[in-house]
């Protein structure tokens, strides 16, 4: 009996360490941030298939789920990887799992070639389609080689940004094995939206990454210009979303949703000022899910019902 008690206890500390390093790689690659892409990747989705010609297959759903969880999280293993000497002299960032000593740089590194040789062999999920197979490695390169941007341009954050308008182009490929133009559109949505926040969440960094000689849009014009900058970057981004609404032939409901995405992005430029930056990461995470989900929901229902 004392035996099968010792088991049973040595079982549920192997199942406790394996639950908590799963825990740790979820928090490494910021899996709730795969919000902020994927509800746009569907929304093209859900476009294709409601056009003329095209047909919903379950497995091209459950591709594009697959694609796009297995290519964020290669890239943002890489860029914990890349970034963890930067990120251990970094207060803001020192408790990051690497630099903590939570996961091991050889753990990330087994991680990130397991999730890039995932995300290309989950492309023959869509065949007889043969784009996604043809895009998959030139994709994830791109994808890969955003975290070395900063070192050499300061607009690293569009690069980021273009990282992730590749969702719905990808999606429409999958669906329909083509480019097409309203995809196109809904990527410009992601670049501008994106670049904007993201200027915005570097601000914090600002005197850090010019001590460092790393480069950003705050580093190299100031918080006050930056966050000009990324209002600019975000009138742009609902220009696009009307620019979308029109040519996509969508209705009201969806300008309803572009209406309150407007209202939503001038709600996170009235958080975050240039002397108190105590709000990022409300007006990063918080408002900009609502956004990218609420944006989705308002198009499905634009397209399924009305």
């Amino acid at each position: 009996m004392w035996q099968l008690l010792k088991l049973s206890q040595n079982q549920s500390a192997v199942n406790s360490s394996m639950f908590q390093q799963l825990r740790h790689f979820l928090e490494l690659i910021r899996f709730s941030h795969t919000v902020f892409a994927l509800p746009f990747a569907l929304l093209s989705a859900v476009i294709a298939w409601a056009a003329p010609g095209s047909e919903f297959r379950w497995r091209d759903f459950v591709g594009i789920l697959v694609c796009m969880v297995t290519a964020r999280s290669a890239a943002m293993a890489f860029n914990r990887l890349v970034d963890r000497h930067i990120d251990a002299d970094n207060p803001r960032t020192a408790k990051r799992h690497i630099p903590a000593g939570l996961i091991s740089v050889r753990a990330v590194v087994a991680f990130t070639l397991l999730m890039s040789i995932a995300f290309v062999a989950s492309t023959v999920i869509f065949l007889p389609k043969h784009l996604p197979m043809i895009l998959a490695v030139p994709v994830l390169l791109f994808l890969l080689g955003y975290s070395l941007a900063k070192r050499w341009t300061s607009l690293c954050h569009y690069w980021l940004s273009a990282a992730l308008m590749m969702s719905p182009i990808a999606a429409w490929i999958a669906v329909r094995d083509e480019f097409a133009l309203v995809p196109a559109l809904l990527a410009g949505v992601i670049f501008f939206w994106v670049g904007g926040f993201d200027i915005i969440y570097a601000c914090q960094d600002a005197e850090f990454d010019r001590e460092r000689r790393l480069n950003s849009i705050p580093a190299k014009f100031g918080v006050r210009s930056a966050l000009r900058i990324a209002f600019l970057s975000h009138l742009i981004t609902i220009a696009m979303l009307l620019l979308l609404w029109k040519i996509a032939g969508l209705g009201f409901i969806f300008l309803a949703g572009v209406i309150a995405m407007a209202g939503l992005l001038l709600y996170e430029h009235w958080l975050v000022r240039p002397d108190d930056l105590n709000r990022i990461n409300i007006a990063f995470f918080n408002v900009n899910a609502i956004i990218s989900f609420g944006i989705l929901i308002l198009g499905c229902l634009d397209i399924w019902v009305f």
